[in-house]
């Protein structure tokens, strides 16, 4: 399968259930990750379960590399991260999946090779695992419940993968085939406004009149207001006018 772009590789040790293996796969490409390893699955390889759960990931797991243990899991990399939520009493730098991921990227760009390592669901990875480890990425979770599903890890780890080598705007705005109005339809919207006000007799007393225009003007300005959005408001006065001239 053709890579299409320099990754880490991400190395389930031991996993036990087939569900998660297949939840690990589609947390994986739902962020642009396809290097699937795997140390010695508990119910063996392939397994149907896996896939099923995988959903539009499969490939992944046709692709999957299967190892017997960790140290050849591991043999190609040259800097490897182990994900535990246990202190292990190894001397280690611990990082979150943010600082790990952005030390990834920086390595994978030199050309280096990086492996993360995932335990088995029920206990975690064994100290010997992490041993071959060089940093420990550990998740900032609520410490009276720290244990994560595997897939779970996956994709918090992915997901700062992806953060960290993908830009996206941290917000925008979704234009229902409308744009923004413009200042000068703004500035009309808000002489229409006046005009009716002023008829309904709204600018009083007289000597607030000047600053309750003001404030007004600077509410719309606030506004991030769509032509569409200015159209209804002109529609609605224009209805209310027309409203009260029949007298209903």
């Amino acid at each position: 399968m053709p890579m299409t772009a320099p990754q880490p590789a991400f190395i389930l040790v031991r996993p036990q259930m087939g569900e998660n293996i297949g939840a690990a796969a589609r947390a994986m490409w739902n962020f642009g990750l396809e290097r699937m390893r795997l140390v010695s699955p508990r119910d063996g390889w392939p397994n149907s379960r896996a896939a099923a759960l995988a959903s539009g990931a499969g490939r992944l797991l046709d692709n999957a590399g299967l190892y017997d243990d960790t140290a050849a899991a591991v043999a190609d990399c040259d800097y490897v991260f182990a994900t535990t939520a246990r202190p292990r009493g190894l001397t280690k730098p611990v990082v979150t999946p943010e600082r790990a991921m952005e030390q990834a990227r920086a390595m994978i760009a030199e050309g280096r090779k990086v492996g993360v390592l995932f335990g088995p669901e029920r206990a975690g990875l064994e100290n010997d695992d992490i041993a071959r480890a060089n940093a420990i990425i550990s998740v900032p979770v609520n410490p009276e419940f720290a244990s994560l599903n595997l897939g779970q890890c996956v994709l918090l780890t992915a997901y700062e993968w992806r953060r960290q080598t993908a830009e996206y705007a941290p917000e925008v705005m979704e234009m229902a085939k409308t744009e923004f109005a413009s200042a000068v339809e703004i500035e009309k919207l808000g002489d229409h406004f006046e005009q009716r006000l002023e008829a309904a007799g709204f600018f009083f007393p007289e000597a607030k009149a000047e600053g309750m225009k003001i404030n007004l003007r600077n509410l719309w300005s606030r506004m991030p207001l769509t032509r569409a959005d200015v159209q209804i408001f002109h529609g609605m006065l224009r209805q209310m006018v027309r409203w009260k001239e029949r007298g209903d």
